[in-house]
């Protein structure tokens, strides 16, 4: 999601600078319009606003707690956490920091969107934060909605993810029904986008790698044992979803 951000960025006037622990792509980097910096300390000591795409909490934990990084963090910057990760994790991180911001700005729409510029920000933080970060969100975003304290862009997200995945699953098993009876399942996917069964994981079929799907589903059953909540739904299609990611849309596979 990273490297078409750093297009929009660039192209909209900013002077953006990036860097990965994967130098390989520093081309790609450089080909996009952005300056390549080859240690996070340095990317730090000149940004105003530092956009954090990586993985995993630890990652993000690693990030933040690297005391080269917080030494050369310029006073008052913002840390946009643009990763999907328990929102417990990003209000630690935002109640320990000194001297600078650390928000949640979690996107949706996913991969067409982010190349369109097309992302929906969900942003959680002081509203005074938001709307300093809100320019640069917009540069990649036609929709940003403030959700409220840090941490509730996350919680927003898994609840985004938590009805996707679900949207998805039960796409599969229509189609598949549907197959399954000798029905036209393309002609019937675009029917059902005119109907009361139509969502976005329909609208987009063909398109959605299941890449992080387990990743966003333990988010979902972490935060639900953490508060004591029941989610039977999300359970069973985190399974189902474990099973379909190797298979993508192969509807003549589905239930074997």
């Amino acid at each position: 999601m990273g490297l078409p951000l750093i297009g929009h960025l660039a192209r909209k006037g900013f002077d953006t600078l990036a860097t990965d622990l994967d130098t390989s792509k520093k081309n790609r980097v450089e080909q996009a319009g952005a300056a390549w910096v080859p240690e996070v300390a340095e990317l730090a000591a000149k940004s105003d606003v530092v956009l954090i795409c990586v993985g995993y909490d630890r990652e993000l934990r690693d990030l933040l707690h690297n005391p080269k990084l917080l030494s050369a963090a310029r006073r008052d910057s913002i840390y946009a956490v643009l990763s999907t990760v328990h929102p417990k994790t990003v209000q630690e991180l935002a109640g320990s920091a000194k001297g600078i911001h650390v928000v949640d700005a979690t996107m949706c729409r996913g991969g067409k969107a982010a190349d369109e510029g097309t992302l929906l920000s969900f942003v959680g933080g002081e509203e005074a934060i938001v709307e300093r970060l809100r320019p640069v969100l917009a540069a990649f975003s036609s929709d940003i909605v403030h959700t409220g304290a840090v941490g509730s862009a996350q919680v927003a997200k898994a609840v985004n993810n938590l009805v996707m995945w679900a949207c998805l699953v039960a796409d599969h098993e229509g189609l598949a029904l549907a197959q399954r009876f000798g029905v036209d399942t393309e002609k019937l996917r675009k029917a059902l986008l005119i109907s009361s069964a139509a969502n976005n994981a329909l609208a987009n079929w063909g398109t959605q790698t299941m890449a992080w799907a387990e990743d966003d589903m333990a988010i979902v059953a972490e935060m639900a044992a953490g508060c004591g909540l029941s989610l039977p739904q999300a359970g069973v299609n985190r399974e189902i979803c474990r099973a379909l990611k190797p298979r993508r849309h192969k509807l003549e596979e589905y239930g074997r």
